[in-house]
Order: structure tokens, then C-alpha cells, then sequence
């Protein structure tokens, strides 16, 4: 019944041109079979604490269902600068530094449309989570990769940032601790990256939403290293360190001339964040570390148990320092990613994620979530054991 239109001639060329996203691909096809293990996708296998969501079923047996202001209830604001000062020694106001969005993808996205645009470049370093080239792109801007490698455990050095830089430089995104590699900078790497967005007069998107699943190093905000408070947008959320995936509550936390632009852009494009999660935000804020904790020991396990079997089998794994993902090297089987993720998910039925989904420089490795139960993983490390033990 379409058939008569040309439906190209209406479609915003940058959209129609962009890739759908790798990591759904294989979830896709996955959710397709029978008697499939996914290890593929970004969501703890945790609930929401009991008190956070008791704080959102609260809020609506109380008929607290408006529209809150553009910016999100001052209460969360409010608690969302208090954490930050808590946690990471990091002050912001709560009037004019945060914006309460719809995930943490929201903020990036609208970060990126206000902050760049046509003649612009953005330094991006990959492999790293899949929005942020197409969303360079979405903008206007231009991307300009930066591959990470791993005998530097995927962290960003100064040479590799410096060599990317040129007169249209204008941000600098930065993904840590890091999905897909579980790569996480440390203060001195932040410090020695800092003079350079100073020399070159940059901006920073820096993406946090990892940083309280650390492992071993303490979790620093980029925003904490001297001078670069002015020069950083944060964006961050509770999807991950307080499982609310499906809450969709995030923020960007920044300069305010910067955050009021975005916070326009947020007026037209969402008008607010939902008024639910925001009261059990509010309430995770306050009363949600030892959660935090709690969780981070069980991944913290997990990721012990996954990094060990995956480097007895013969994958050389470096153990990452954040998130909830190794990225195993797979160039010793001889496959592509793309090959060893359909081959295993054929085979084994078992679900991972091709490296080159984040990258080109993330070929040669795959993607795998250990957000997921000990018996979860430990029956799918069973398969992809048996799987290359079928190679040999």
C-alpha cells in the first residue's frame, strides 16, 4: 500500500544514513530462539531496591502525576549537587547547574545538538558505546575517532588525544569507565589529559554513568580535576548503579550558560522528565549507598569469576576497572567479531556482542555483559568453552 510514495524524498538524510545499532542486532535475533543465554545486553539483573520504588508507588497514590518544572523537582536537584559533593568533592548549584532528563541518553543528545554543529569536530574514543558517533552526526557535527588500545587498557593518552586535534576541534567526549571495555581512567590519566583541553581551549562531554561501578580505584568525576569544572558537561543517571533502567531518569550537570541551553532545547523537545521516577530518584539519593554497594560486590565477583575463565580458555581478557563488561580478545579463533558472535549464537546459544559494534578498532574483540546471574554466566562460559574447544 506504500507503494506509490517515495518516502526518501521526507527523510532527513543524516538519520536514514545512520547504522541501527549493533548491540540490538544480535539481542534481536536472540530473543528469536529457544534455550538462548544472552550475555548481550547493558541491565543489571537486580530490582530496583524496595525502598526506592516504594517512594515512586507513594508518589502516585498520592496523585502526583503533573508535570514537574522543565529542570526536574528542585527536591532531586537539590540531592542530585549534595551527591555529588558526597561523592565525588565536586560542587554544583542546583538552580542553574542541573537538568533533570529522560536517561542519560537524552542528556548526551541534547548536549551534543547545543554544544557542536556544522564545521565542528568531536574527538571520540572508541570502542565506546554506540550513540555517540551517530549523535555527532545527528548534529551536525563531525566525528573524529580516537582508537584506544589495549595494551594501554583502552585509556585515552595524551599523545593519542593531541594527535587528533585540529582547529575545528571544538569537544571532547569522554566515556569512562567504559562500555563496551570496562576501561576506566584514573585522576593522574585525567590530569595529564587536562592541559591539553586547556591548550586547545576544548569542551567536554563527559559520561559518568558507570562511575560508581568501579573496581579497586576510587571513582573520579572528570569535572573534579583542577580547571576543568568550567570545561565539562556531565551526563549521568540511575539506570545503572541503582538498577532503574526502565524509570528513564538521567541528568546533565554543567556551566550554566551551557545547561540553559540545553534546558531549552529539553522545554521543546520533552518538557519534563516523568514525575514518578523522579520521587524514587529522590529517594535513592538519599538513602541509596549501601544499594549501591551491595550491587557493586556482586559485579565485582562476577566480573573476578568471567575475566579468570575467559583467559583459561585462551581469550586474553585485561581486567577492566569499571561498568559491567569484559571485552575479551577473540583474533586467536581466526573469526571475525561478527563471525565468532553468529557462530557462537548458532551453535551454543549464546548471545554477545561483536567488538566492531563500538568501533572498527573494537574488531578482534566481543562484548560481553556479566550483569546477569553467577548461574547465567557460568552456564553460558560453559557453552563458549565447549565452542572453541569444537575449533581446536
Amino acid at each position: 500500500m506504500y507503494g506509490i510514495m517515495d518516502y526518501n524524498r521526507f527523510l532527513n538524510d543524516s538519520i536514514k544514513n545512520t547504522k541501527p545499532s549493533g548491540i540490538r542486532k544480535f539481542f534481536d535475533i536472540a530473543n528469536e530462539m529457544e534455550n538462548v543465554i544472552s550475555l548481550s545486553i547493558g541491565e543489571p539483573d537486580f530490582q530496583t531496591p524496595w525502598h526506592i520504588r516504594q517512594q515512586g508507588i507513594k508518589s502516585l497514590e498520592k496523585g502526583k502525576t503533573w508535570y514537574t518544572p522543565n529542570r526536574g523537582l528542585s527536591a532531586l536537584r537539590d540531592e542530585i549537587c549534595k551527591y555529588f559533593e558526597r561523592r565525588f568533592n565536586v560542587s554544583y548549584h542546583p538552580e542553574t547547574d542541573v537538568l533533570v532528563t529522560v536517561g542519560g541518553s537524552e542528556a548526551i543528545d541534547a548536549s551534543l545538538r547545543c554544544m557542536v554543529g556544522f564545521g565542528d569536530e568531536v574527538l571520540i574514543p572508541q570502542p565506546s558505546f554506540v550513540c555517540y558517533e551517530p549523535l555527532t552526526v545527528m548534529a551536525g557535527a563531525t566525528p573524529v575517532i580516537i582508537e584506544t588500545k589495549a595494551e594501554n587498557d583502552f585509556r585515552l593518552t595524551p599523545e593519542e588525544l593531541e594527535e587528533k586535534i585540529t582547529d575545528k576541534t571544538k569537544l571532547l567526549i569522554l566515556p569512562y569507565p567504559n562500555n563496551p571495555t570496562g576501561a576506566s581512567m584514573r585522576k593522574e590519566d585525567y590530569e595529564a589529559i587536562a592541559p591539553i583541553i586547556e591548550k586547545y581551549d576544548l569542551m567536554v562531554l563527559s559520561d559518568e554513568i558507570y562511575a560508581e561501578l568501579s573496581y579497586g580505584d576510587k571513582p573520579v568525576s572528570f569535572a573534579s580535576v583542577n580547571g576543568m569544572k568550567e570545561r565539562t558537561v556531565i551526563v549521568s543517571g540511575f539506570s545503572k548503579a541503582y538498577a532503574m533502567t526502565g524509570w528513564r531518569l538521567g541528568y546533565a550537570l554543567g556551566p550554566e550558560p551551557i545547561i540553559a541551553q540545553i534546558t531549552k532545547l529539553h522545554q521543546y523537545a520533552i518538557m519534563s522528565a516523568p514525575t514518578t521516577a523522579q520521587y524514587a530518584a529522590i529517594e535513592a539519593l538519599q538513602n541509596g549507598d549501601f544499594d549501591i554497594e551491595e550491587m557493586r560486590q556482586q559485579y565485582d565477583m562476577r566480573r573476578r569469576l568471567i575475566v579468570n575463565a575467559f583467559n583459561e580458555m585462551g581469550l586474553t581478557c585485561f581486567e577492566p576497572k569499571g561498568a559491567f563488561y569484559v571485552f575479551p580478545c577473540i583474533k586467536s579463533t581466526g573469526l571475525s567479531s561478527e563471525e565468532f558472535a553468529s557462530q557462537l549464537l548458532m551453535s551454543k546459544h549464546v548471545a554477545v556482542v561483536p567488538g566492531n559494534a563500538f568501533g572498527d578498532s573494537g574488531e578482534g574483540f566481543v562484548r560481553v555483559s556479566y550483569s546477569y546471574s553467577v548461574a547465567h554466566i557460568k552456564e553460558a562460559l560453559k557453552r563458549i568453552k565447549g565452542f572453541l574447544d569444537e575449533r581446536k
